[in-house]
């Protein structure tokens, strides 16, 4: 399930644009997502014009929002592509969309559906309750990672991630990824009210899965954590 896309500025995700994106997101357009043709552009300079914003209303959570630019300054030595990040507000059930998509080359914002480790909410309660870092747990982590090379798992296709931080640094070792799952697919929501879990990673539905890599690509920003 991928809701449309909300109109940003193209500045705002620069060095120095959390104030620029916090005013964006203040005021952004409803538009649709649209997959980018390559995985791993270059990041953009720091002097590319902003795009017009009209008034919307987002559900990013703006001190969410600050702490993953925060994230963005504190990696920028490991993070090579700056255009484009990922927010996933697990403050949010399972039930809403909360995988958010900031594309600064298409000036967009757009969200989907992803689910969140059974370790993490044992009762399935379609909320996240814990986050670990701990192997064998099945939990979500919370922190920055980085994103990784593709390849085709017992999930099928599948993206690495890197975890950058003291809560996620065991995420290449637990086999923490972006991949596609049945229990991810928007009808479980209607089903059940609620996704599946999965055993830590970022499950989406098997539809979402192109756009998801497309947006991503390689050595991208994704900042996990509740608001």
């Amino acid at each position: 399930m991928t809701t449309p896309p909300l109109e940003l500025g193209r500045r705002t995700l620069m060095v120095s644009g959390a104030a620029a994106l916090m005013g964006a997101l203040a005021g952004s357009t409803v538009g649709r997502l649209e997959t980018s043709p390559r995985l791993a552009a270059a990041p953009l300079p720091l002097a590319t014009p902003a795009r017009p914003i009209s008034p919307a209303d987002t559900t990013l959570d703006p001190q969410l929002l600050r702490r993953a630019l925060a994230a963005l300054d504190e990696h920028a030595g490991t993070i090579r592509h700056r255009d484009r990040i990922a927010i996933v507000d697990f403050s949010a059930p399972s039930s809403e969309a909360r995988f958010h998509f900031l594309d600064v080359a298409s000036g967009r914002v757009s969200r989907q559906l992803v689910a969140h480790g059974s370790g993490s909410d044992p009762g399935h309660t379609g909320y996240l309750h814990s986050f670990s870092n701990m192997s064998e747990s099945n939990a979500s982590s919370e922190g920055a990672f980085l994103t990784g090379d593709y390849y085709v798992g017992k999930h099928g296709r599948s993206q690495r991630l890197t975890g950058l931080d003291a809560t996620n640094d065991n995420a290449m070792e637990r086999a923490i990824v972006i991949h596609g799952a049945w229990y991810a697919n928007d009808d479980m929501i209607a089903a059940h009210g609620k996704l599946g879990r999965s055993q830590g990673c970022f499950a989406v539905g098997e539809q979402c899965l192109d756009e998801t890599f497309a947006h991503l690509g390689t050595g991208r920003l994704i900042y996990a954590a509740r608001a």
